[in-house]
Order: structure tokens, then C-alpha cells, then sequence
């Protein structure tokens, strides 16, 4: 089965829950201010002013003010006195019965799209799987209602701060490039020699090598800078804890799976929102 190429943010989409728990599709229906000004778009993280949802712009954190994630709403269209299901929600609608539905549940998983800045697709890394990262606000697509927000691909150390609004659980497979290999010459320290790449290396592409059974093996580091094809050397955010032998491997992963922080989400912050 060949899986579409991720070249794009989505915002967040819902998968399933942590602990394995199955997502059946549960969200909380929230009221929408009457003729609210800004565009919400299925994907983008909202809050509650006043009891009435809200977009958030989300990058490193609103702590305790995270409701859920945006998944379409519904409201009297003012011109056609029709009901309206829509994926996103259509500023400054007049509309006094307007709802949002939300995935609100704190333990939610969602999968995204790494970009290295706006909507510049990167890469997950095992490494990364345990790690706090930011987000990156971009502005939704009117045309397909769909929300443009970013994973942020981190760089250097580890990210453990607590005010950043997602940690990542996992790694997105179905949709993961085999970008190829080169051949190692050196490393000094995080900065890796090697034949000249046939390819680019985006940042977090996710670097190891091949055991004597042909199994990929991570080097519990990634790209921390994006390398272009034809350089000879690339820079690793960390030394490798796994030495890379002869041939080194180069794995994109556009996708990761990510949950609200603890603390992030409202259900989670022990002060109320006000």
C-alpha cells in the first residue's frame, strides 16, 4: 500500500488515546461567540474565554488554557437559515447558535507534521520521543477549512521544558522516507564527515546505520541543521550514543505522535481559567 507523501501541515488530528485506550470519535460540543472575529480551523488548538471557545496561538505553551484541539462546528447560516456543518469556523459569522466540536480529552493522542519553520516539512527522531516541543501558528486554508499549524523540530539538547505544549510519544511509520545513505569518513564530537549526500537532510531526519541482520538502528541523534546535497558533512544535535559504522542511514519522519502537555491542558492545571 503506497501512503501519500506528507509535503504540508495539518495542525493536529486525532488518533487514539494513551495507554492504547481507543478514540471513538468522543469530542465536547462548546458554544462560539456570536459573530467571534477570528477564523478557527479544523486542527488549531482553542481555548475558553467566558465559557465560549476561542482560537489559540500556540507556539510555546498557554499554560492551563488548552481546551482541545478544533474539529469543525456547527451554526445557523445567516444568509440560507440553513443549518451549517463546517470544517472550520467562518469569521465573524452571525450566527447566535453556534457550536465548536472539540477533542477535549487531556489523554488524547494526535499526530502532525514536523516543519523546521512555518510550513517547511522536517522530521521526527526516536531521540525525540520522550521530549517537550514547541508549535508553529500558522494561519488555516479557507479552501479546504483545514488548520496549517506545525510541530516545531527541535534542535541541540533535549527539550524538557515544562511550558512547551506537546510531548512526543511517538514516530508516524506508514508515512516515514528512506532517504538513503552515504558513507561515514569521521566525527568530531556531533559533527559527522561523510561521502558527499545525493540528497538534502532536513532538520531531525533521524541518522543510523544497518546491524549484521540488515535492521535499522538509530543513533539516538538528528540532524540538528539542514544540510544540502552534496555536502560532505552534516551536524548531529548530539553525539551518537550508537556508533555508526561504514554506511550511514538517513530516515524522514514527517509525522509524530504527540499528546497536550501535562500542565498545558485545562483538565490538567489546577488553576482555573478565568
Amino acid at each position: 500500500m503506497a501512503y501519500p507523501v506528507i509535503d504540508a501541515p495539518y495542525g493536529l488530528k486525532p488518533i487514539n488515546l494513551i495507554g492504547g485506550q481507543v478514540f471513538a470519535g468522543s469530542t465536547r460540543n462548546y458554544p462560539i461567540t456570536n459573530g467571534y472575529s477570528t477564523n478557527i480551523f479544523y486542527g488549531d488548538y482553542v481555548g475558553l474565554s467566558r465559557g465560549e471557545i476561542v482560537r489559540l496561538s500556540v507556539s510555546t505553551g498557554t499554560a492551563g488554557n488548552q481546551t482541545g484541539i478544533f474539529l469543525g462546528c456547527s451554526y445557523t447560516n445567516p444568509v440560507t437559515k440553513q443549518l451549517t456543518f463546517s470544517q472550520y469556523w467562518p469569521a465573524s459569522t452571525a450566527a447566535g447558535d453556534a457550536v465548536a466540536i472539540v477533542a477535549d480529552d487531556p489523554d488524547q493522542v494526535f499526530k502532525g507534521v514536523v516543519c523546521s519553520a512555518t510550513t517547511a516539512v522536517a522530521s521526527g527522531a526516536r531521540a525525540m520521543i520522550g521530549q517537550n516541543l514547541a508549535m508553529i501558528n500558522n494561519t488555516g486554508s479557507t479552501a479546504t477549512g483545514n488548520s496549517k499549524n506545525a510541530i516545531l523540530a527541535p534542535s541541540d539538547t533535549p527539550a524538557t521544558t515544562s511550558s512547551l505544549p506537546v510531548r512526543v510519544l511517538g514516530l508516524v511509520t506508514d508515512t516515514a522516507v528512506a532517504l538513503g545513505t552515504a558513507t561515514y569518513t569521521s566525527i568530531s564530537t556531533a559533527t559527522v564527515t561523510c561521502s558527499a549526500l545525493p540528497f538534502a537532510l532536513p532538520v531531525g531526519t533521524d541518522v543510523g546505520s544497518l546491524d549484521s541482520n540488515g535492521n535499522y538502528v538509530s543513533a539516538g541523534s538528528f540532524v540538528d541543521t539542514a544540510a544540502a546535497a552534496g555536502a560532505t558533512s552534516f551536524i548531529l544535535n548530539q553525539a551518537p550514543v550508537a556508533t555508526l559504522n561504514s554506511t550511514i542511514v538517513f530516515m524522514q519522519y514527517p509525522e509524530i505522535l504527540v499528546k497536550i502537555n501535562f500542565g498545558q491542558h485545562q483538565y490538567y492545571a489546577g488553576t482555573s481559567i478565568a
